[in-house]
């Protein structure tokens, strides 16, 4: 568990990664995000604890609360709230930000707020998969767009960013001696926040300058995915509550509900609507208050977590 001046340190590092990056971007320094990305991935595997998997067994419910939410209710939610947009470019690209779940960096801040990363883990394909295959009816849904999304093109998305990183992380874990397999899974471990805070910084530096070309439009943006992550938050309160959910798989519903998969969304609609320039800076923008809010999270849940401890 994390002790609390830990959690305000790491609380104060994404607040500096934000600033930091917003900065780099405000002068045009930018930070390969791809890659940075791939190392998050690969380190949460590698500190899973391969032990732990046995407890998959009892995760069928979080898993299919969480499927549900992301793919039923969450859908339900975004939908109303970007009818209030200003345009239809606008409103397409924040659907598409919201519609996609985080399948990547939802598992570190999982992991930092005490939530269920074996169960988190168990998500990623099955999130990444169904959205893909989505993807061309939201399009065709909303934007009235006939998109053309092969099944190899979902696969090959898989095996890059799910099974290339998982294998990578799990095999450098078996091959660590025994017994200097826990310092070093404790190591990583206390790396995992940095990792994400360069994450931040290159995500910030990459796309702040999306707001300064219009921000009175995009103003409208960062409204709509702010109602919306206070929506999906009260949803997955709520959805604790009737499901009685213990703080690991509470933690990881509101991880996985909060964190959507802006990047990818991006470089499938680049694609897919080339010629939509407004519709790639709403997913971007979306990215500039969800890692606030994931920051905010974090140290909501791990308070919470303490208190339940100390009343046990």
């Amino acid at each position: 568990m994390l002790r609390g001046g830990v959690r305000v340190l790491i609380t104060l590092l994404f607040a500096v990664a934000i600033l930091t990056g917003s900065l780099l971007g405000i002068a045009g320094l930018e930070l390969p995000i791809d890659p940075l990305i791939l190392v998050l991935v690969g380190a949460i595997f590698f500190t899973l604890r391969l032990g732990s998997l046995r407890s998959l067994r009892r995760a069928p419910r979080t898993i299919l609360v969480a499927l549900a939410t992301n793919f039923v209710l969450i859908p339900l939610i975004a939908l109303p709230i970007t009818l209030a947009l200003p345009s239809e470019a606008l409103r397409l690209g924040v659907l598409i930000y919201c519609l996609a779940p985080c399948t990547d960096w939802f598992l570190g801040f999982t992991r930092l707020a005490g939530g269920d990363t074996v169960a988190g883990a168990a998500l990623i394909p099955l999130q990444m998969l169904i959205q893909l295959l989505m993807y061309p009816i939201w399009m065709m849904l909303f934007a009235g767009e006939s998109v053309a999304w092969m099944p190899e093109t979902a696969g090959s998305t898989l095996v890059q960013w799910f099974l290339v990183p998982a294998g990578i992380g799990i095999a450098a874990q078996l091959l660590v001696p025994r017994r200097w397999r826990r310092l070093a899974i404790d190591g990583v471990d206390a790396a995992v926040p940095f990792i994400i805070a360069v994450v931040i910084v290159a995500i910030f530096a990459g796309n702040v300058q999306t707001i300064l070309a219009d921000p009175a439009s995009f103003a409208w943006v960062l409204l709509a995915v702010f109602v919306f992550f206070a929506l999906t938050f009260a949803l997955g309160e709520g959805l604790a509550r009737v499901f009685r959910l213990d703080h690991a798989s509470h933690a990881l519903v509101t991880m996985t509900t909060s964190a959507r998969n802006a990047p990818l969304m991006l470089a499938v609609t680049t694609i897919a609507l080339p010629d939509q320039p407004l519709v790639h800076a709403a997913i971007i923008l979306g990215m500039l208050i969800e890692f606030p809010h994931l920051t905010a999270l974090t140290h909501l849940l791990r308070r919470r977590e303490v208190r339940h401890v100390l009343a046990a």
